[in-house]
């Protein structure tokens, strides 16, 4: 239901099997009984007669929104009648047709009949009942509306075998016969229009496919029409082999070459659409402006489609959707033909058999055609030359297999589904492309509610949106899941979820009994297309654990040069088997994922692990350099050159570096997790070191605990004393940030004595400036200033200038907490001088901002503000957010002391805008501060650097 380009959500089961009754009998009044019984059955409610009026209701206000709306429901008879236009509904139309057809057929204009019989036969897009509760889907009222499709397809066919032109009603006919495979009058007819059509071998398959159902379901023989059905088959086989000698004579030749576009009908081959379609808003709106552009085009050559995605993602289902809708606007006809691209059970169809199966679409007989692929194909492009066509080529395998199919004349329109991306179509052809994702959220649900019936999803809320979840918002995996929902209507959701859980990181719970709707057998068929190399890459990715695919992951896991690995990420992408949400960035859904984890099984022990510990050895250094970018000064750990054949990621500005750690931080968490708990452990607690100043000025103190704890045990595990040193150390600052100051000292203490074990001064210093950072934090000040000097000394001895540098800022500001400002100011310019010796822009910053706030308690306003200034510019250039905003802070207290409040809650404001935007819980205090207009609050102690 449509109201103009709206679609219209119909309502509950019964709400929906009201209206499919209404307008099944449209422009006929319903008696109230028939509309009990089909909604209730023999077992009606006493409250069925008020249901009725109110989803009667319902549905007016549904479908005679307005006064001007041509459509009404209203009172006849005892019952209800559905008043329409004539175009408003597909049945209408087609039974109107068909009355014309059987009109044309009576006065002996066969081929007239079979114009219209065909184009009434194309309306249909399945069982009219499509989507109602099984119970009313069964009801004779709706059987026997598919009952005449049936008879129209019989008096089709007839047509079609008396003028000759089989080939115009072959396609439809095999929908029928396929839908309604029990009926023996109408397989017998197909056999006989295959038979026509020069297919006798299909023709006797099919004689044996229904002779098995017939014996296998309703225990009998075939009937005397099938029987005579495969003897005329038979027959004409017979012939055949009689003729096959001599070739096609020169007269059937010049015949078939000299067919004209005026002997051409119109033809209606699309197949039937999708029961279910949600979504794509976006997607069908870019598809309608490219149809429109279309429809004013009177020159050049027609319009191309590409439609993109992976497998199962839904672009049959939108092709034909958008062919549908379009298909008004070209009244020469609308082909289909299924290029069998990425099918398994044989080779993709080529351009020549394609060729031949449009041109019997387009009513060229068999014996017509010329003689030579060259031939036929300069037929076809002839016949389409001047008339305004639609041509679907649907799963299509590379742009060669395409580009010889696509009509060439102004006004045509060809869309292409492929999973492939097919770049030859759109850098040489000017297809446009249009590529598909995955469903939304809310649309998955939608999916389900369409499927379903909204009573059960909406007794089922949270899980179905576990399942939309679990699915991934893949629509193959929805159908998989959805079936089996209506297979088991008495089965909670819930029970599905868990079966969904339970087989998480596999594709165990979206199997089904058809390769067609079997994830796993789905994206095998794309997996199957790829070269050695990329076949090995996808097999490989599952090593990622969630890290976006970079080339140099790639080429790290391959141990390839970069362009090969990057040659062999473009085949993933053109396969759809891997995803560019952005530039620079590949990823891969989860059921993708999952199908190449299973793959990640058949590859040798040996290979795996060296691909394995080449990717550890590719995130340890990545995440180094990202570091070395945000802190070249600072005391990183000491890691093992990389190992041959493996690649770190470079960054060139220190913005680079963040954002790739912001992107990818649960992925690299979980990197570490898995080193920590089934791999090596080596890599574990060398990671988690690189990761410890990142989470700190994130304020993500509780994943620190976790990561540094999981550090703690793959160092344990291994043996490694510097790495339970650094764990201990990391431990013991993240406890002291939560307040949790007992574990924080402990965990401190035993790095203390570790760091001393291994005789590592530097990294002893860094635990006595979280000692004094404690020691600051209750109050103890003469411990912090004792402790930072004994740090100083251990720098000093190991000549680590950037230490010292660190160690005298935090000395300063320590001063700052004692109100002892001109020992803290000269502190603070003896670090500004060191760190630009040493060019270590971090604690330069640090020194400014401290001494900015010495001036600030010594009430040197201006002072305050100049070196504030200074530390902000080297913050900014630095990519620093959070120490940017402490900065930012400090500048409002500074201009909030002086009495400029506006400029003080402007300055306030944008250092809230920056703890907001990447989510730190520091961002809770500025807001009240704003809402209360607080001036300065208390001075808090500095961070450790």
């Amino acid at each position: 239901m449509w109201r103009g380009a709206v679609e219209l959500e119909q309502g509950p089961p019964k709400q929906r099997a009201l209206l499919a009754l209404l307008l099944v009998r449209a422009d006929h009044p319903v008696p109230l009984h028939e509309i009990v019984d089909v909604l209730w059955g023999t077992d009606p409610p006493l409250s069925a007669v008020n249901g009725v009026h109110r989803h009667i209701g319902q549905l007016r206000r549904q479908v005679a929104a307005d006064e001007k709306s041509s459509v009404r429901i209203s009172r006849a008879s005892g019952g209800y009648r559905l008043d329409l236009p004539p175009d408003a509904l597909d049945l209408l139309r087609f039974r109107r047709l068909r009355e014309q057809g059987h009109a044309e057929a009576g006065r002996g204009q066969d081929g007239a009949a079979l114009g219209l019989l065909a184009e009434a036969l194309s309306l249909w897009q399945g069982p009219v009942s499509s989507g109602l509760p099984v119970g009313m889907r069964l009801h004779p009222v709706f059987a026997a509306a598919d009952r005449e499709r049936v008879e129209t397809a019989l008096e089709a066919a007839d047509a079609a075998l008396r003028c000759g032109a089989p080939g115009r009603i072959l396609a439809a006919l095999r929908v029928v016969a396929h839908e309604n495979p029990l009926d023996e009058a109408l397989q017998a007819k197909y056999m006989l229009v295959l038979n026509a059509h020069a297919q006798q071998a299909e023709a006797l398959t099919v004689y044996q496919e229904v002779r098995k159902r017939l014996a296998d379901e309703l225990g009998v023989d075939p009937s005397a029409q099938l029987r005579a059905a495969q003897r005329e088959v038979l027959r004409q086989t017979q012939d055949v082999r009689e003729r096959s000698a001599s070739g096609p004579s020169a007269t059937g030749t010049r015949e078939g070459s000299s067919a004209s576009a005026a002997q051409v009908q119109p033809t209606r081959q699309l197949p039937p659409a999708a029961a279910t379609f949600v979504g794509r808003r976006q997607e069908m709106e870019t598809a309608r402006q490219i149809l429109n552009d279309t429809a004013g085009q009177s020159a050049g050559t027609g319009a191309i489609i590409v439609v993109g995605g992976m497998a199962g993602v839904g672009k049959t289902a939108f092709a034909l959707r958008c062919a549908r809708e379009a298909a008004s606007a070209f009244p020469d006809g609308q082909l289909y033909v299924d290029l069998h691209g990425f099918d398994p059970r044989g080779a993709p169809t080529s351009p020549e058999d394609a060729v031949r199966g449009l041109l019997e679409q387009l009513g060229v007989p068999t014996g017509r055609l010329p003689a030579g692929a060259d031939a036929q194909l300069g037929l076809y492009r002839s016949l389409l030359s001047d008339r305004r066509v639609l041509v679907v080529l649907d799963n299509a395998r590379d742009s060669s297999q395409v580009r010889p199919l696509l009509p060439t004349g102004p006004g045509t329109l060809s869309i292409v589904t492929s999973r492939d991306q097919l770049y030859g179509l759109v850098a040489v052809d000017g297809a446009r492309p249009l590529s598909l994702g995955v469903l939304s959220p809310a649309d998955a649900v939608d999916y389900l509610i369409r499927r379903l019936g909204r009573e059960r999803v909406s007794a089922e809320t949270e899980a179905a949106a576990a399942i939309a979840d679990r699915c991934g918002g893949l629509p193959l995996a929805l159908a998989i899941v959805a079936a089996r929902a209506l297979i088991h209507p008495r089965h909670p959701l819930a029970a599905l979820v868990e079966e969904l859980r339970a087989g998480h990181g596999t594709l165990d719970g979206f199997a089904a009994g058809t390769p067609e709707a079997d994830v796993r057998a789905v994206f095998s068929w794309s997996y199957r297309t790829l070269s050695p190399g990329a076949a090995r890459l996808f097999r490989l990715l599952p090593l990622h654990g969630g890290v976006s695919c970079s080339v140099e992951s790639a080429a790290s896991l391959l141990a390839e040069p970069v362009g090969q690995a990057r040659r062999l990420l473009a085949e993933l992408v053109r396969a759809c088997l891997l995803e560019k949400p952005e530039p620079g960035r590949l990823s891969c859904h989860d059921l993708v994922c999952a199908y190449a984890a299973e793959l990640l099984g058949t590859e040798p022990p040996k290979s795996r692990k060296a691909a394995e510990e080449r990717f550890l050895d590719h995130v340890l250094h990545s995440i180094r350099a990202a570091q070395v970018r945000l802190a070249p000064h600072r005391d990183h750990i000491r890691a093992p050159s990389p190992a041959a054949g493996s690649m770190a990621l470079r960054f060139a500005e220190p913005n680079q570096a963040v954002a790739w750690l912001e992107r990818e931080l649960l992925a690299l968490l979980a990197t570490v997790e898995r080193d920590a708990a089934d791999g090596g452990g080596h890599f574990a607690w060398r990671l988690a070191a690189d990761l410890e100043i990142f989470l700190d000025r994130t304020a993500r103190r509780h994943e620190q605990v976790t990561l540094q704890w999981q550090a703690l045990a793959a160092a344990e595990r291994t043996g490694e004393i510097d790495g339970q040193a650094y764990a201990h150390r990391a431990l013991g600052f993240a406890c002291g940030r939560l307040s949790r100051n007992r574990e924080a000292e402990a965990h401190l203490a035993k790095a203390a004595e570790l760091f001393a074990m291994i005789d590592d001064p530097v990294g002893l210093a860094r635990v006595l400036r979280y000692q004094a950072f404690l020691a600051n934090r209750a109050g103890q000040t003469l411990t912090a200033l004792e402790r930072y000097r004994r740090a100083e000394a251990l720098y000093e001895k190991d000549g680590y200038q950037a230490g010292v540098v660190a160690v005298l800022n935090e000395q300063g500001w320590t001063h700052v907490v004692r109100g002892e400002h001109p020992e803290a100011r000269a502190l603070c310019r003896r670090a500004i001088r060191l760190g630009r010796e040493i060019a270590d822009a971090n604690h330069e910053a640090a020194a400014w901002d401290t001494l900015g706030w010495s001036h600030h308690h010594s009430g040197y306003y201006e002072r305050a503000l100049a070196c504030f200034s200074r530390a902000l510019q080297l913050y900014r250039a630095l990519s620093d957010f959070t120490l940017q905003a402490d900065t930012l802070i400090h500048t409002g207290d500074t201009q909030d002391a002086m009495g400029n409040r506006d400029a003080a809650r402007w300055t306030w404001s944008e250092a809230l805008q920056l703890l907001k935007s990447h989510s730190h819980p520091d961002a809770e205090e500025i807001t009240a501060r704003l809402k209360s207009k607080v001036g300065s609050p208390p001075i808090t102690p500095a961070g450790g650097g």
